[in-house]
């Protein structure tokens, strides 16, 4: 089966699905040319599996709109824009609450204590805004947005066709039912939030026992509803040895898809720069994503590994909202350059754009230069 990332008469850019993994495929009498302009874009999906194959669309990542769809041309376009050095902000996670039942050791949200929410009224302005600027992929987060009454109403107001829906939440109170209604109102992928495989350790982590449970209810209650389940690891030298374990709870969950962020020294962790992953420790998580793909099971989605070929995305491809409304490079960087209560979004990323630092090849809160110009931080 061949699925088509873009064709036109000069050319045409697919890929095709062998032995369950994804092979990227160009012709065309530009093809030489176009393949040379594409192949670090090309490079991230040659050779990985892809979330779900289905019928007629193909399922690359949970974090993607699917193949063929209008989501997924958005982005394409968005992504040549970015090779003629156009930026926009493809993925917006929108923070609508603070209120969390959990008080995990490494969140990125700060404790402001004044437990603020946006209103539906300034998150349906969010939306049409960024829509309009291009952004094809909108998370609601917090806090832990399930917390958040009008979280339905505010995915069914996403236009389908131009951006898909996605949830970061720990899993407390995501019922059976909250799931299909979750899935009947629009919500693409569900991404859960697990520290470790071993439920001591992890409610250790988020602050109060129990939360280990929760997370496993509600994967299993979003792939009861037909949603598209993602298991998201925040990577430390604390579960590094823990990742076949982890691999092993997802494969079992059944989820589609396991991604691994490596912790950012931000929010309630900002004080551990010193505590940061170690060149072993990366090399053997890049040890496990290479055995990982042999094996069966849910795809793999390394995001360090991926940012060696992006860059550092905060500002270039991501932005996020917090339940203040301020607006942030992403979600690790504290650094307000507007809020959604005064300005216009489109303003604000022009002004973000206008900074050199948000060029970065590498994650810019890891690095001590940018710490110390930008926080003030000396470490």
């Amino acid at each position: 089966m061949q699925y088509d990332f873009y064709k036109s008469p000069l050319f045409r850019v697919y890929t095709e699905i062998e032995d369950g993994r994804m092979r990227m495929k160009t012709s065309g009498a530009a093809s030489i040319l176009i393949r040379k302009t594409l192949e670090k874009n090309l490079s991230i999906f040659e050779g990985e599996k892809p979330a779900k194959v289905e019928a007629d669309r193909l399922i690359c990542s949970t974090w993607m709109p699917p193949v063929p769809s209008k989501g997924f041309d958005r982005l394409v376009k968005s992504q040549v824009f970015s090779i003629l050095g156009k930026m926009i902000p493809d993925q917006v996670t929108i923070s609508v609450t603070e209120e969390c039942p959990n008080n995990c050791i490494h969140c990125a949200l700060p404790d402001t204590k004044n437990r603020k929410k946006l209103t539906p009224e300034i998150v349906k302005s969010t939306i049409d805004q960024v829509l309009e600027m291009g952004t094809t992929f909108l998370i609601f987060d917090g806090g832990e947005p399930l917390t958040y009454p009008d979280l339905e109403e505010l995915i069914r107001y996403v236009n389908p066709e131009k951006a898909i829906t996605g949830m970061f939440t720990s899993g407390v109170g995501l019922t059976e039912e909250r799931a299909s209604n979750l899935k009947e109102s629009g919500l693409y992928s569900l991404t859960v939030s697990f520290d470790s495989a071993y439920e001591d350790k992890h409610d250790h982590v988020r602050g109060r026992k129990g939360v280990f449970k929760s997370a496993v209810e509600a994967v299993k209650n979003g792939i009861k509803a037909g949603l598209l389940v993602n298991i998201y690891v925040v990577l430390s030298r604390d579960n590094v040895n823990e990742l076949e374990e982890l691999y092993a709870l997802s494969s079992e969950l059944g989820v589609h898809e396991l991604s691994f962020y490596e912790i950012v020294p931000t929010g309630r962790w900002m004080d551990h720069a010193s505590e940061i992953m170690t060149p072993k420790d990366m090399r053997k998580f890049e040890n496990f994503v290479s055995g990982a793909r042999e094996k069966e099971g849910p795809r793999i989605f390394p995001i360090p590994q991926v940012m060696k070929t992006t860059g550092c995305m905060a500002g270039r491809k991501w932005l996020h909202i917090t339940p203040e409304g301020d607006i942030l490079p992403c979600a690790c960087i504290p650094i307000p350059y507007g809020n959604v209560h005064r300005d216009r979004i489109k303003d604000v990323w022009k002004k973000i754009r206008e900074d050199p630092a948000y060029n970065a090849k590498c994650c810019l809160m890891r690095n001590p230069e940018f710490r110390e110009k930008y926080l003030k931080l000396s470490e």
